[in-house]
């Protein structure tokens, strides 16, 4: 049976690499001054113009992925005969992925011969992307929907997720930090140093004062905890913070022999809640 591999919008990956892999995503939506946009690679509204409103002081709101949208992707390919894997943002950090074995069960009683598999990556940002974009490639070398799968599955936990920001009112703003830290915080200039657990959440780990040195110590982490760096792809992605992107980059190239890296925006959804400023680095260790 033919596979398709579907992706959301929360992945984070570059728009170019999605188009010329021509992998189906759903897109997440979010609203701006009650203006409602999809998280569709910057086409609709552009990054850097979300990113500057959300400094002006705009407050963007976001929406999961809803039941109806998955099951009319489901459909469109389990019509066609087509098996389905689709690789979900962390059910921990949104209720699409149940959304998501909600959608499954409602199609396979319509077409009981088909073939879903919904996989929580327990991922978000580029994590989720480095997962959609080794499944993908995968199977571009000609492997099979069984083991796909079965790599993902055993291998989601081994995804780095270590991220920075910029200004603490953000992670206030979710509930991530009190008020009184994120402001003793900001006049110190204290940033946040955080990552994705095995069970998905936002957690934070430690503490370092000023900028640069918050991005040297995620470069530090990578060197510490990653597993045959030269032949890894490995992922940075940015709350329109590009300059601090390639700086931390450059300190990775120096000391560690990586195979090429990415580079790309946080999309709205996860930069509603992480802020401009954010920068976040992925790579696979042996655990996270």
């Amino acid at each position: 049976m033919k596979t398709v591999i579907i992706g959301d919008s929360c992945s984070d990956l570059p728009g170019d690499y999605v188009a010329s892999s021509r992998i189906p995503v759903m897109q997440y939506s979010f609203s701006l001054q009650d203006k409602e946009y999809f998280d569709d690679f910057g086409v609709s509204l552009s990054y850097g113009e979300f990113y500057q409103r959300v400094r002006e002081g705009e407050m963007p709101t976001t929406s999961q992925l809803n039941v109806h949208t998955i099951v009319a992707m489901f459909q469109k390919y389990v019509k066609e005969g087509i098996g389905v894997i689709f690789l979900s943002f962390s059910s921990a950090l949104s209720n699409s992925y149940n959304n998501g074995i909600l959608a499954r069960k409602m199609v396979l009683e319509e077409y009981p011969e088909g073939d879903i598999t919904v996989i929580d990556t327990l991922s978000a940002s580029l994590g989720e992307g480095l997962l959609l974009r080794s499944a993908v490639e995968m199977q571009k070398n000609g492997a099979g929907k069984e083991e796909i799968v079965s790599w993902v599955e055993e291998n989601k936990l081994k995804v780095n997720h270590w991220f920075t920001v910029e200004d603490l009112h953000h992670l206030k703003r979710g509930g991530r930090v009190s008020g009184a830290a994120a402001f003793v915080g900001s006049m110190l200039q204290i940033k946040p140093i955080l990552h994705v657990d095995d069970l998905g959440r936002l957690i934070p780990v430690t503490k370092v004062r000023g900028r640069k040195k918050s991005i040297k110590n995620l470069a530090d982490i990578l060197q510490e905890r990653i597993v045959e760096p030269e032949k890894q792809i490995i992922g940075i992605s940015h709350g329109d913070c590009l300059e601090d992107a390639n700086y931390l980059k450059e300190i990775i190239m120096d000391c560690t022999p990586v195979k090429d890296v990415i580079i790309n925006f946080i999309g709205p959804v996860i930069g509603a809640h992480a802020g401009p400023g954010t920068l976040a680095l992925f790579f696979f260790g042996q655990e996270r």
